[in-house]
């Protein structure tokens, strides 16, 4: 799937198959890039990488890579044992001096609740500590003839569905015809029935 195959598409909705074209390739790309943005926001799920990451040595506190949206799942260190998830409200009642406690291996992450970006190691990593986790990455801007890495290729319609809905939603004759609402709850509705 690439943004060309999708615009191919979009340009059929909206009627705009024959140049000159209302709607630019450029501005078409742009609803492209940002249907998949939105996307991910909704659906962080469908952005999901395997990676290794790196950890900050001597603190419990740990961030996500720079192109991370949100961790989804940490599996283990690397060739190392696995991390099991806990709640960091139980860890600090039944151990309040858990982050301060000596380094090394960790055992155990917790989410950071107010921020997706950030997690709790138990206990506090040791120099050269890589983790193998899983974490929904932020879409890049694609280019006409790139492609589309995530989500998969069946989600296509919906991606149609979102760059129309951009679309119609600057055009001012379709306010009142409700197309771009039209477009927007297609758009949704297919996001939460993937779900």
């Amino acid at each position: 799937m690439t943004p060309a195959g999708i615009i191919v598409e979009v340009r059929k909705l909206l009627q705009d198959v024959d140049a000159p074209y209302r709607y630019s390739d450029t501005d078409l790309l742009g609803f492209v890039n940002q249907s998949l943005k939105r996307m991910s926001i909704l659906r962080p799920d469908l952005f999901g990488e395997i990676v290794e990451i790196p950890t900050t040595a001597d603190t419990a506190v740990q961030s996500l890579p720079s192109d991370a949206l949100r961790l989804i799942d940490i599996f283990q260190v690397k060739n190392g044992d696995a991390i099991t998830e806990v709640d960091r409200e139980t860890m600090s009642r039944c151990n309040p001096s858990w982050m301060t406690e000596t380094s090394g291996t960790p055992v155990n992450f917790m989410r950071h609740v107010k921020n997706p970006e950030r997690f709790f190691l138990y206990p506090r990593p040791t120099a050269g500590v890589i983790l193998v986790a899983e974490y929904a990455k932020v879409p890049s801007d694609y280019a006409l003839g790139d492609t589309i890495t995530s989500p998969a290729d069946s989600f296509m319609p919906t991606i149609v569905d979102a760059t129309v809905f951009l679309a119609e939603s600057i055009d001012d004759e379709h306010v009142n015809s409700g197309r771009a609402k039209l477009f927007l709850d297609l758009f949704t509705s297919e996001l939460g029935t993937a779900l």
